[in-house]
């Protein structure tokens, strides 16, 4: 029983570092789209990029299409994407993972 409730505990912890990073990194490309329009110092290309890589590209795709920002860069265009079909491959293999060990 106690694997099963770590298993839960995990998951839930997982999940809320996954929301938390896709809202930062939302809230990150709609700061560096106001910051553009501003003409003042920028967020990093490499900042935007990290936040997608540690668990936000799906925050980070919702924000360049919600705010059009980064849209033209190949670098973004494919390569945000692409890291967010490696995160739901890497999820859907730790979802089956974990399923497997409940049931052994």
């Amino acid at each position: 029983m106690n694997t099963i409730i770590s298993l839960f505990d995990a998951k839930l912890l997982l999940i809320a570092y996954l929301v938390l990073m896709n809202l930062i990194a939302l809230i990150a490309f709609g700061a560096d789209k106001h910051k553009a329009e501003k003409h003042v110092f920028r967020t990093p290309e490499s900042v935007l990029l990290t936040l997608a890589v540690i668990g936000g590209a799906a925050g980070a795709l919702a924000g360049m299409f919600l705010f059009h920002h980064k849209t033209r860069k190949p670098r973004f265009r494919i390569g945000i994407p692409l890291i967010l079909i490696v995160q739901l491959v890497l999820a859907a293999l730790l979802y089956v993972t974990s399923a497997e060990i409940l049931f052994l």
